[in-house]
């Protein structure tokens, strides 16, 4: 008698390599721009965090980074459906002049957040005794290098292992030998102090997880890419479990600084007191992993953020842009990306120059910004004859203008922070 089972038909051999290739062919922007976030500036903060409030403010990275997750979302799907950068939406959608204002404020804040970058790379070197007269031109000369002789998919590549050295901060988190059980506290449990310092580390914590220029080099990243529709399902996943990453990443720095920094009861006013610290109170080998954990997250930084303004202001004003483009036929997008790189490490090098106003100032730019960015983005998302059946839907748009609106208020507070902080 036959039988009447059916067999499953086998795969076609090589089909996982084919969904593996097909993934590896995507996956990157998201990951990439959600890890530059935690540059020199965000670590300085982060580390103060813990310093100062110990696990108090875990908790605030929940949130964060549902927000962060939020907003990157939107931007790769405007990219994936429209094929365009934000900067050329907003050119389209709102007029020249707007988006000129707009590639202004976007410059003004970058140029001081890439000098915060090579700062970082200045005082990570500095633990090891390598002045930064010698760090900074090698490393400056190294990324400009890198974009101006690379091709684009050799520079995401390089990007993405540098994503992997993040890896020294949860490990610094581990070596600090925290109290997990006041960790899960910290975490699942909100509390604040309502002091003006308490205050002020939660809004410059969130301040510094959502900057303006993520969104544009996100989305022109993906545009780069060129991934089609077909494969967005992929380019969400990149970008969700690049938010997740980062902020992970976060939390470990946070953790290892109150564990032990906080429960000596020491101060710190920068991720290099902090990397420096770790020392006698976790061991030399934390010390170390999160000096070199500080130095590849400001290199990588200071790579991407010019490359940032780079394709944002090429964008918006209709200039070619990318990377695979030769130099004749980008003139502008390199020129700009070079000109960033060189005032950036210049300024570190000024004997006296007040950096940390430099970096105050920078994060005020920002907070000007991010308002305008926000509101932007929520309404080209919600454009039906831009977005299609992609748009955002009602419960998502307002979903994200609560977000935004939240965003909104703690930038203007951070603003008002950084003024105050500037003029003291």
């Amino acid at each position: 008698m036959a039988s009447t089972e059916t067999s499953t038909p086998p795969k076609p051999r090589g089909a996982s390599w084919r969904r593996l290739l097909v993934a590896m062919s995507v996956i990157g922007p998201g990951i990439i721009t959600a890890n530059v976030d935690n540059d020199a500036g965000g670590i300085a903060t982060y580390s103060q965090a813990g310093a100062d409030f110990g696990y108090s403010l875990l908790w605030t990275l929940v949130p964060i980074t549902g927000a962060l997750i939020l907003v990157q979302e939107i931007c790769a799907r405007m990219g994936v459906v429209t094929g365009k950068g934000l900067s050329d939406l907003i050119r389209e959608r709102f007029g020249v002049r707007t988006t000129f204002y707009v590639m202004l404020a976007l410059l003004l804040a970058n140029l001081g957040n890439t000098v915060a970058e090579f700062s970082g790379i200045a005082q990570s070197l500095e633990i090891f005794n390598i002045p930064r007269w010698v760090s900074v031109p090698i490393c400056a000369v190294g990324v400009w290098l890198l974009v101006i002789k690379g091709t684009a998919r050799i520079v995401e590549r390089i990007f993405l292992v540098a994503c992997s050295v993040y890896l020294a901060y949860v490990i610094s988190g581990f070596m600090a030998k925290p109290d997990w059980g006041e960790v899960i506290v910290g975490t699942l449990k909100p509390q604040l102090q309502w002091t003006g310092s308490a205050l002020t580390m939660v809004v410059t914590v969130v301040g510094t997880t959502i900057a303006p220029w993520m969104q544009f080099y996100l989305q022109a990243a993906v545009v780069e890419k060129g991934i089609p529709l077909s494969r967005y399902k992929l380019c969400r996943l990149d970008v969700v479990v690049g938010c997740i990453a980062t902020d992970v990443v976060a939390f470990f720095i946070v953790l290892a600084c109150g564990a032990t920094i906080f429960k000596a009861g020491g101060q710190i006013t920068d991720a290099k007191d902090a990397a420096v610290a770790l020392g006698p109170l976790a061991g030399k080998y934390a010390s170390i992993l999160f000096a070199i954990g500080l130095f590849n997250a400001s290199l990588f930084a200071s790579s991407i953020l010019p490359l940032s303004t780079a394709y944002c202001i090429c964008e918006g004003f209709g200039w070619e842009t990318g990377i695979d483009k030769r130099r004749e036929e980008a003139p502008q997008f390199y020129f700009l990306y070079t000109a960033i790189i060189a005032v950036g490490a210049g300024l570190v090098l000024i004997p006296g120059l007040p950096l940390l106003k430099v970096m105050l100032l920078s994060q005020t730019a920002n907070g000007v910004l991010l308002p305008f960015v926000l509101i932007f983005i929520l309404i080209l998302a919600r454009d039906e004859r831009l977005m299609g059946a992609y748009r955002n839907g009602k419960w998502l748009q307002v979903t994200a203008w609560l977000t935004a609106v939240v965003l909104i208020i703690l930038t203007v507070a951070m603003v008002g922070f950084s003024i105050r902080d500037a003029l003291r």
